[in-house]
């Protein structure tokens, strides 16, 4: 399929305006991401219409957890990513270079049919980045919305902001890993820079009716130290607001970064109480079972409002308008009148062709 963000240069090449790496393609080459190349004059989106499969998760997986919480939401991604971090989670569908991963064929509509007969209240464009398929996701999230099914962004946010106000304006929600507030730590583990993942969340936070949360991946050693998190914490409080859901996720070995060990507990704790105390109202740990870092409390009257234990919910102690039952204080996110009830159920799902 062809694409857009992209302009002819003077030596001949082809730059991809998409974000900021700025791929120089030659005929018949591919971008950092492998999913965009040129053929002839024009950019192509090889993974347009394919997808690495497709699964209904807990919506709290993505993670999120101020957002029509205890729902399923139909999971799917393509291949390829524009970033090249050293410790990806799911590098062997990011960072595949085969086509061949692509079994799963489907339409904008099919996965909006898929979405409705699943009970998904949601679709979530994930397990690699959205950014690089974004005119395939783009479409998705239009026929999901005509059949009254929402759509959210698990993205790493490395995106200029023209080609993002097209991706987000079809986003309800937004899971932004803010994957540490060092530019060399982007330089050196992700191949990318910091300031345009800052300037994305200023964007979809000041600009856009999107529901953002953000997920840091605590690596022991290397991301997690006291002053980086007081920076950044800091920073979202002063730019995005107290009221942005922050998760520090848990590292595991994996990819190219073999050498180090599993993020310890305590290091999630030491950066949600550093969190918390700079003014973030609601702070989470994640992938590990924590009921009192997992669970919501009113930043007011610090009553619990939603109990987690792992992706099951406990007590609601929220009204139908998402307020503290005991003090009236607003929680905020996009919530029903009351939590689903889809559990921590994981169904893997084939497309119904017609």
């Amino acid at each position: 399929m062809d694409v857009g963000y992209w302009h002819l240069l003077e030596n001949g090449r082809i730059q991809c305006d998409l974000c900021p790496r700025h791929c120089h393609l030659s005929e018949g080459q591919k971008g950092v991401c492998f999913v965009r190349s040129r053929t002839h004059d024009t950019m192509v989106l090889d993974t347009y219409g394919r997808s690495s499969g497709f699964c209904v998760d807990p919506v709290e997986k993505k993670p999120l957890h101020h957002f029509l919480p205890g729902t399923p939401i139909l999971s799917f991604g393509t291949a390829g990513c524009n970033l090249t971090c050293k410790f990806c989670q799911n590098w062997d569908i990011s960072k595949s270079t085969h086509m061949d991963r692509l079994a799963n064929r489907a339409t904008p509509e099919e996965i909006a049919r898929m979405a409705q007969a699943s009970g998904s209240r949601s679709v979530a464009y994930t397990y690699n980045d959205p950014v690089v398929f974004l005119e395939y996701a783009v479409d998705v999230a239009q026929a999901c919305r005509e059949q009254g099914i929402r759509s959210v962004a698990v993205t790493a946010g490395y995106i200029h902001i023209k080609p993002a106000q097209r991706l987000f304006g079809q986003m309800d929600a937004a899971n932004v890993d803010l994957k540490a507030f060092s530019d060399s730590f982007y330089q050196k583990m992700c191949g990318g820079h910091l300031q345009p993942v800052l300037d994305l969340l200023e964007y979809l936070v000041r600009e856009t009716r999107v529901w953002v949360e953000l997920t840091t991946l605590l690596i022991p050693g290397v991301n997690d130290s006291p002053e980086e998190l007081h920076a950044m914490t800091q920073w979202i409080v002063q730019s995005l607001g107290p009221g942005v859901p922050l998760h520090f996720s848990a590292f595991h070995p994996d990819w190219k970064l073999r050498d180090l060990p599993p993020t310890p507990l305590a290091t999630l704790i030491r950066a949600c109480e550093i969190a918390r105390n700079n003014g973030i109202h609601h702070v989470y740990a994640g992938n590990v079972h924590n009921r009192q870092w997992g669970s919501t409390f009113c930043h007011t009257c610090r009553q619990l409002l939603i109990e987690r234990s792992g992706y099951v919910l406990g007590k609601w102690h929220l009204d139908n308008q998402g307020r503290c039952l005991s003090c009236q204080t607003p929680c905020p996110g996009i919530f029903e009148p009351t939590p689903g009830t889809w559990g921590a159920k994981r169904l893997p799902i084939k497309v119904p062709h017609c």
